[in-house]
């Protein structure tokens, strides 16, 4: 797939306030500074002004879309711990965004972004766990892999896989990703045109 054309839309806190389902939606999440601004701006040609790469980790506090090709939206969704927010205001991003995730119709798929550089976190397995659970479906992207030589990145993510097969037949599809040299992206991309096929 080429990107050919990416704007803002809206944002929103709340799923009645979301834009009409017009497109097929693929959302991107995961923890604070996991990378999910540089890939998103990654796939989209570097347009920085497109998702704001900060050194602040929970800076997205909203659920934000991006039209792409006029044919489908990218969500930037908030990420999960470790942001700069009081408590009330995180439960309420956790509230607004489990909504979006379980009841939104026209979500295509969730990308999961894990950091490559770590073995298995709790918070995130908790987090695929309930997607599983709630029948979201998604893929992994590990992301970062420029930051560790090959065969760690490969160990990391053969633990999270095997972490994952406790609760489920087996681990989803997996992406490995690296937003500084491109890495992942045309399979990423690749991803979304054939399921927006699919749905069409």
């Amino acid at each position: 797939m080429q990107i050919h054309n990416a704007s803002y839309q809206t944002s929103a806190l709340e799923l009645e306030k979301c834009p009409d389902p017009e497109f097929p939606e693929f959302a991107f999440i995961g923890r604070s500074n996991v990378g999910k601004s540089s890939l998103i701006n990654s796939l989209v040609n570097q347009r920085k002004a497109l998702a704001d790469v900060s050194k602040t980790p929970g800076r997205t506090q909203m659920i934000n879309f991006f039209r792409i090709n006029n044919a489908w939206h990218l969500v930037d969704l908030p990420g999960y711990g470790f942001a700069k927010v009081s408590g009330k205001k995180q439960d309420k991003f956790n509230e607004f965004v489990s909504d979006y995730l379980a009841n939104r119709s026209n979500l295509a798929c969730v990308f999961a972004l894990i950091d490559s550089r770590h073995t298995p976190q709790k918070i995130d397995l908790e987090f695929t766990k309930w997607m599983m659970e709630t029948e979201v479906p998604f893929v992994l992207v590990f992301t970062k892999a420029d930051k560790m030589k090959p065969g760690a990145v490969k160990r990391n993510v053969d633990a999270f896989h095997k972490e994952m097969l406790e609760w489920c037949d087996a681990p989803p599809r997996t992406y490995i990703s690296a937003s500084p040299n491109g890495q992942g992206r045309k399979e990423i991309l690749e991803f979304i045109g054939q399921a927006i096929d699919a749905v069409k």
